[in-house]
């Protein structure tokens, strides 16, 4: 059956036939000309300045793309796709600083305890990197045999 409802969004040809409906009940249609497949008044929903910062802040804290869609009433699919460009855009190539080597300057700091019984002497040495500031534990257990 050949309708005239619209025109093909391809083509522009007339020659268009109802085809089904898509999921939220609008009708589907097809052109008999170059075979494409449309809705006949698409509703593209304009995603606010507002939303795609709301959106942003969202993914940086790490909330699953399903939750997002939700809150912000935006199709799985469009955020997908939102995200795979953010993602595109952003450099891949990591920049490496060259540290600086100098001598090593630490503190080091011992301390000793019991565990279970005083035949069980345990030592810890902790030694600290001054100019860094990164901390390292080294145990010692029954250092002196016991």
């Amino acid at each position: 059956m050949l309708t005239s409802r619209t025109d093909c969004t391809r083509c522009g040809s007339k020659h268009i036939v109802k085809n089904s409906i898509i999921h939220n009940k609008k009708p589907k249609y097809k052109c008999q000309n170059c075979g494409r497949q449309f809705v006949g008044n698409p509703n593209n929903k304009i995603i606010d300045k507002h939303t795609l910062d709301y959106i942003d802040k969202m993914l940086v804290e790490k909330i699953s793309l399903t939750g997002i869609a939700r809150v912000t009433s935006v199709s799985k699919k469009w955020l997908q796709n939102y995200v795979n460009t953010k993602y595109a855009s952003i450099p891949q190539q990591v920049k490496v600083l060259s540290k600086h080597i100098s001598k090593l300057n630490i503190e080091c700091d011992e301390a000793w305890s019991f565990v279970n019984h005083k035949g069980n002497k345990q030592w810890i040495w902790l030694a600290l990197d001054k100019k860094l500031g990164k901390l390292s534990v080294v145990i010692l257990a029954n250092p002196a045999g016991g």
